[in-house]
């Protein structure tokens, strides 16, 4: 049986008088890349927030790892192993890389030694070359697709068990979006780290995810793998481009 490193029962939440998210149960288990679709305005930023605690649930609960971490701080969700990847990057603009990079694993410290976070640094420079290449420029003259680099490479830096990914390729050119998704399945298979991944690009998201919920206004729609997701007329209809050809 597999093993759940993170279960959501139930969650609501609100901004103000209005409900946003209406019950929302999902689970994602260790070493799956499970994917979050569905159009803007369903749901799926809030959930992602209420999951590291950035937006306070109204009702329900988060468990990682079987610990209820549902109105822990964010920060201390960190440390236990989640690290977020908000939708557009947020990275420090006028920091430089390698200052950017140090913050993500400003939490470990000084628990790990900054010689062994250093070698890991290293190990994110070899995967991001074009960081190491401006590792003393500030984070906001890098292009749109380096600083997403450079915000998933301070996550990794964490060290987390499950990375919580919004939107990575948001308003990137093609080629670069690709190559942010090809990352996001070497993250997976290199790092032993779990994704659970909010895409705009469906199709894009379903060919490297293990399975996927689709949200509407607050709920869950439908849920499965990625395959039979990919194959549901509802979803070829409104996500896909097409109502009959299988992807």
């Amino acid at each position: 049986m597999e093993k759940a490193i993170l279960r959501v029962e139930n969650m609501k939440a609100r901004y103000g008088p209005v409900e946003v998210l209406h019950g929302i149960d999902l689970h994602v288990n260790e070493g799956e890349i499970v994917s979050l679709l569905g159009s803007n305005g369903a749901g799926k930023t809030t959930l992602l927030n209420c999951i590291c605690g950035l937006h306070g649930a109204k009702d329900g609960s988060v468990w990682f790892r079987d610990q209820d971490i549902t109105r822990i701080p964010a920060e201390l969700v960190v440390a236990r192993g989640m690290a977020h990847v908000p939708e557009r990057r947020q990275i420090f603009s006028t920091l430089t890389v390698e200052d950017n990079l140090w913050l993500g694993a400003s939490h470990r410290m000084p628990k790990t030694s900054k010689r062994e976070i250093a070698k890991e640094m290293e190990t994110v420079y070899e995967r991001f070359p074009i960081l190491a290449e401006r590792k003393w420029q500030l984070g906001g003259t890098l292009s749109g697709g380096q600083q997403q680099m450079l915000a998933i490479g301070r996550a990794l830096l964490s060290r987390p068990q499950l990375l919580l990914l919004d939107e990575p390729s948001l308003g990137l050119a093609p080629l670069i979006a690709k190559e942010i998704l090809t990352i996001v399945q070497e993250i997976r298979s290199q790092w032993g780290t779990t994704v659970l991944l909010v895409e705009q690009n469906a199709r894009a998201a379903l060919a490297i995810s293990d399975r996927a919920y689709v949200l509407s206004t607050g709920t869950v729609m439908l849920e499965g793998t990625a395959e039979m997701i990919s194959n549901d007329p509802r979803v070829q209809s409104a996500y896909l481009g097409h109502s009959h050809e299988a992807v």
